[in-house]
């Protein structure tokens, strides 16, 4: 994994200092995990929580490089196997050690959980064979040359297959399978409430600050701040701009963090059927869906003012997206700009169209997901409105969103994806063409499908030259941005806040990790 020119965070704490004596950590953020299963949800927030209890074979760090993790090192010893040297003397919460047998089994789990809402199988179906060589050596054979298995590795956890092997998904929500190698036990769960993790003193590595963390629920950010100043939690994610802002000169009281994000905000529409559910013409009835048309998609990116959005709406604390990734990213272009606001030009495509007079859409978007996501959907809907459209909006909690997304019951959507530190993780699971037996395409929940750039996509995917895979990167997605695949919003900023006397290492992947916090000096 590369270091990236954004960032150079801007970092408003303390160095980090040497752990404390025992002490509780309480942590406000956003929402709690949807599942404690680490092969689920294929959700950032899920994978968070899952690192401080399971751990993955290749870590990413702070920045996103990779550093080793339960295994000491990787290498393709030919085009298509990886030689995987595991980390001796590691041991299981309940003292079992370690093996190259629980990789096999993890890697055949984590692809093919039932019921999964985003699976991981995108990180696992390029393996066709796991080779146990001996206990603390395995060898990943692969269908094709995959340049990026050490980044699909960093985003699975790894389980016990003892624990694991007949396992459902409620046996690790109730606790009964929740056996890990990581920094801390798991301590108890009360969905949409709290996480509680002790720490593990048996761990083989650096022992966590804090012998106890509970993270707290607490999805208003403005009710997260509150918490915060009243004493009730030590440290809090997700700051509003405003009172980050405010948290910032009250240097007797609070300390914050921050960082850009590697997350997209964007936008998906339904190019794929027929008819689709909130679509309707002007006049009401039912019309043909003309978000198939790459004039309307364009047309749609080209009536949002990203620059408003990210001054008036997000405060500043974003950067206006013309790329899948952000500056300094691998496959990213220097020269893709954002989308011009040019709300002329949009009502001359959607003309062109047949749609001079506009048509009703309704856009959907997460209630309490993203910073100000609400707010967001709102704006869009009247830039939208601006160029003829009826158009009108719904926010719906997390808790129901995504699942309803997935079962593509929206026309239009506000999404937000961190891709595996390649442009093309973007591609490849929001671009390409959906495909349940490759796993590609398992977020893309507008069914967008282009033959040409899919062949893109799955030859940068399987090119190891650096090179050769960052200009096919790069074409396929000015190919996707041409049709409007996706159409891009912004990259948000992350950010923490907390009481004096704590210090956070700011993440790009958005992760609030108990272990990426200290007392400060």
């Amino acid at each position: 994994m590369r270091m990236f020119s954004f960032l150079a965070a801007a970092v408003v704490v303390a160095g980090l200092a040497a752990p404390a004596p025992a002490q509780d950590l309480r942590v406000g953020v956003e929402a709690g995990p949807t599942s404690n299963d680490p092969h689920y949800h294929s959700l950032i927030t899920n994978i968070a929580f899952s690192r401080h209890i399971f751990e993955p074979l290749v870590v990413q760090d702070a920045q996103q490089n990779l550093v080793p993790g339960l295994a000491t090192s990787w290498k393709a010893i030919e085009p298509t196997v990886w030689e995987i040297k595991l980390r001796p003397g590691v041991t299981w919460h309940d003292g079992a050690p370690f093996t190259a047998d629980d990789v096999k089994f993890t890697l055949g789990r984590a692809g093919n959980v039932p019921n999964s809402p985003s699976s991981f199988s995108v990180y696992t179906r390029p393996v066709r064979e796991v080779e146990v060589v001996d206990p603390l050596t395995v060898r990943l054979h692969t269908h094709a040359p995959t340049p990026l298995m050490p980044n699909y590795l960093s985003l699975v956890m790894t389980v016990s297959r003892r624990h694991g092997e007949g396992a459902t998904t409620a046996d690790y929500n109730s606790g009964k399978a929740m056996i890990g190698t990581g920094p801390f036990r798991y301590a108890g769960w009360e969905p949409n409430q709290s996480l509680v993790v002790q720490r593990n003193d048996a761990y083989w590595g650096p022992k966590p600050a804090f012998a106890r963390v509970n993270y707290k629920a607490i999805p208003v950010a403005a009710t997260r701040v509150a918490a915060l100043r009243a004493g009730d939690v030590d440290l809090i994610e997700i700051v509003p701009p405003d009172e980050m802002t405010k948290l910032k000169q009250e240097t007797a009281r609070f300390a914050t963090a921050e960082s850009i994000s590697n997350r997209l905000i964007f936008l998906l529409v339904d190019a794929d059927r027929e008819a689709s559910p909130h679509v309707q013409a002007k006049a009401g009835g039912a019309i043909a869906n003309p978000l198939r048309d790459p004039r309307v998609r364009k047309a749609l990116s080209k009536a949002i003012n990203r620059d408003a959005l990210v001054d008036r709406i997000m405060d500043k604390a974003a950067l206006a997206a013309g790329d899948l990734g952000p500056p300094g990213y691998f496959g990213t272009s220097p020269d893709l700009k954002p989308e011009a606001f040019d709300p002329e030009g949009a009502r001359r495509l959607l003309a062109e169209a047949g749609l001079p007079d506009g048509f009703t859409l309704t856009l959907h978007g997460p209630s309490d997901r993203y910073v100000n996501d609400e707010k967001v959907i709102q704006a869009i809907a009247q830039m939208w409105s601006r160029i003829g459209l009826a158009a009108k909006v719904e926010a719906v909690p997390r808790a129901n969103y995504f699942s309803r997304a997935s079962r593509l019951e929206f026309s239009a959507m506000l999404l937000g994806f961190s891709p595996n530190p390649e442009v093309i993780g973007m591609l490849e699971t929001l671009v390409h063409t959906f495909d349940a037996q490759l796993g590609l395409g398992t977020n893309n929940r507008g069914r967008y499908s282009n033959k040409a750039t899919d062949a893109m996509i799955r030859e940068a995917r399987s090119t190891v030259d650096d090179d050769r895979r960052r200009a096919l990167t790069q074409a396929a997605t000015r190919a996707a941005l041409a049709d409007t695949a996706v159409i891009p919003l912004y990259f948000q900023y992350n950010t923490w806040a907390m009481r004096k006397g704590l210090a956070y290492e700011p993440r790009t992947d958005e992760m609030t990790l108990a272990t990426s916090a200290r007392p400060a000096n």
